[in-house]
């Protein structure tokens, strides 16, 4: 394991943050293999970073060379063993389920090597429950993205009381690579973003669930009157409400605070099939 780079890197889950994972990680020299349990997903992946780059270069942030360059370094795959059996570092970025993640990672530990890492993009589930039965636990680490993967700087590092110095070293100078500011938090529920950024956004839920503004001032009040790049209502439309739902459901079970206690209106709109941007409606008409 090299102290600045991973050589090879395998990205399990080709969805909107694996395809933007696979993304950096090729921009940053990497060689990278995509994967996901079915053709036609791991194609979508791909199609996600190539229009990403496209973008880029009708912007004239990127060009044409460098677009191919980058996508001359991603493969994609259906088979986990495929892409994980000599990779220096494998990151998870599969639905957030612990029943799944935990059993990927038993199974990942039987076939990479003894140095390779493995890093969970997990938002907020326990990462000793995540890692658990797994094999020399010291190479294991949170690696918690932020969509969209290419233009957000910041990488949240978690370490688990076992993740050993080597491996956070080596992935923080890895993060620096990938264009990252990496912060390192000690494993807890929702870490240190998804802890605030969660309680945050139930709370702009609740003031407009009891009138006290409109989606739109409440979201203008943290964008001009506190430089948020996004207010909280539309962030969570971005995030999927059935996402940020699931999640404060476990915060409020693991950290029993009432803060964490989801609105009544939140509970209906996701009942009633309003999860923000990927369904076309949520606080606001996408």
């Amino acid at each position: 394991m090299s102290d600045t780079q991973f050589a090879k890197v395998a990205v399990l889950g080709a969805g909107t943050m694996g395809a933007g994972i696979a993304q950096v990680c090729a921009q940053a020299g990497s060689q990278v293999v995509l994967q996901d349990i079915t053709e036609e997903f791991v194609a979508k992946g791909l199609q996600r970073v190539a229009a990403f780059l496209q973008k880029g270069v009708d912007r004239g942030k990127v060009t044409e060379e460098t677009r191919a360059q980058v996508l001359a370094r991603i493969t994609t795959t259906v088979d986990r063993v495929e892409a994980a059996r000599e990779a220096d570092l494998v990151v998870e970025a599969v639905p957030e389920k612990l029943e799944l993640k935990n059993g990927l990672f038993r199974e990942l530990a039987g076939i990479v090597s003894d140095t390779c890492v493995l890093g969970s993009n997990t938002s907020s589930l326990s990462l000793v429950k995540v890692f658990d039965g797994v094999a020399n636990p010291a190479r294991c680490i949170g690696m918690h993205f932020f969509n969209p993967v290419p233009l957000m700087k910041l990488l949240e590092l978690v370490r688990t009381e076992t993740t050993s110095e080597e491996t956070i070293d080596a992935v923080t100078n890895y993060a620096r690579q990938l264009g990252k500011e990496p912060i390192v938090v000690k494993d807890s529920p929702g870490f240190a973003s998804s802890r605030l950024g969660v309680c945050l956004g139930l709370e702009a839920i609740r003031m407009l669930e009891s009138g006290v503004a409109s989606a739109e001032d409440i979201d203008k009040a943290m964008v001009l009157g506190y430089g948020h790049p996004m207010g909280p209502l539309k962030l969570t439309d971005l995030v999927g409400l059935d996402v940020r739902l699931a999640i404060a459901d476990y915060l409020r079970t693991e950290l029993n605070l009432a803060g964490f206690e989801a609105p009544e209106l939140m509970r209906k709109m996701v009942a009633d099939g309003k999860l923000g941007k990927k369904s076309g409606q949520g606080f606001y008409a996408w």
